[in-house]
């Protein structure tokens, strides 16, 4: 019994029970309407909706354990490593253009969310400085903590970063293409021969083998990176040549949109108007800069403009990789550039402790 209470994360089986049936119906019916990332999106609209309403299953809000979200999220590295091109060496020669303009990108926007949260919200130096960091949400509440940040808000506006993003980018994207992007018509990963019982075999072992050693050897994000790297080089291993199919990626999409929905419950309006206020103004701001640096470098390292905002959105990693793989542009592009985000951010954020007064 104590090793089910931790799996289930002290919730009672029927509202995590409940709380994913409401995630996936509200998947399938965001689907039906042709909706951008309609499995994710639609979830988290339902979970985060159906809390607001103060629907309770057995006495306790809708809640699902997080855990359970990051076991999928290997799923999505193995399908970026298996949609690696054979000329993945010579693209990676073109992408040090956007790499080095990446790293002024990071912290220039995390100066101007730095000041647009101070200034415009006026909300603590310590708060601040930590919800402009545009990558590393575990590292920023953690400094944020010891540095004395409101860590309701601070939160908040880390998690609208991610929201956000998952939620805008789709839906321009989708306006722009003219059809829904990460629909299951829209997602395509490559695979490169039929699925037979020993290939999925060889792919779980590839997703957990990648994940255990990116773990402990600290690579960021490891629990995609890992699967990435080891499923990418699986060709060349002679392990395997195909790719996780569609409907587990849309399975893993129904997962993290309802994990993201429960996590959204529990905010007061007003501070989560503030935060959403605030927040939209930063992302606004990064988004179009993201954009203009894109139609300055999406010749020079030969992608196409879609793939270089992907790789300078401020999103999550998975979920701009999944938007990725819909769009049919290059997933391992756009996720080495988040990774490097990543890595940069909670760099240049400790670097930049020494001049800003917490």
């Amino acid at each position: 019994m104590p090793s089910l209470t931790r799996l289930l994360s002290g919730i009672p089986p029927l509202a995590i029970l409940v709380t994913f049936a409401l995630g996936g119906i509200g998947g399938l019916a965001a689907n039906a309407l042709g909706l951008p990332l309609a499995m994710l999106m639609g979830a988290m609209v339902a979970v985060t909706g159906a809390s607001a309403l103060g629907l309770r299953v057995s006495n306790h809000a809708l809640a699902v354990p997080q855990k359970w979200r990051t076991a999928f999220v290997p799923v999505i590295g193995v399908s970026i490593g298996a949609a690696f091109p054979p000329d993945f060496a010579t693209q990676a020669m073109n992408w040090w253009i956007t790499l080095v303009a990446l790293a002024v990108f990071v912290p220039g926007v995390q100066v101007l969310g730095y000041f647009i949260f101070g200034k415009l919200g006026g909300l603590s130096p310590a708060t601040s400085y930590f919800a402009a960091m545009p990558g590393g949400f575990i590292e920023a509440l953690d400094m944020g903590e010891k540095s004395g940040a409101d860590m309701q808000m601070l939160i908040m506006l880390q998690f609208l970063r991610l929201i956000l993003c998952i939620v805008l980018i789709p839906i321009a994207f989708s306006i722009i293409e003219g059809h829904a992007v990460g629909s299951s018509t829209g997602v395509s990963l490559g695979a490169r021969a039929p699925l037979t019982s020993v290939d999925v075999a060889v792919l779980f072992a590839l997703g957990a083998v990648g994940w255990a050693v990116a773990h402990l050897l600290r690579f960021p994000a490891a629990m995609l990176s890992g699967p990435l790297l080891l499923s990418g080089a699986a060709p060349a291993l002679g392990l395997t040549e195909a790719a996780p199919p569609i409907w587990a990626v849309l399975v893993t999409q129904w997962i993290m949109g309802t994990s993201l929905g429960a996590r959204l419950a529990g905010f007061t309006r007003g501070q989560a108007g503030k935060a959403l206020r605030l927040s939209l103004v930063h992302i606004g701001a990064m988004l179009l800069i993201a954009g203009a640096i894109a139609m300055l470098a999406a010749g020079p390292v030969d992608e196409p403009v879609s793939a270089v905002i992907l790789a300078f959105a401020p999103g999550g990693v998975s979920e701009m990789a999944l938007v990725a793989l819909s769009l049919q542009v290059s997933a391992v592009y756009v996720t080495l550039h988040h990774l490097a985000r990543i890595i940069l951010a909670v760099l240049m954020a400790r670097v930049g402790l020494r001049w800003i007064r917490i």
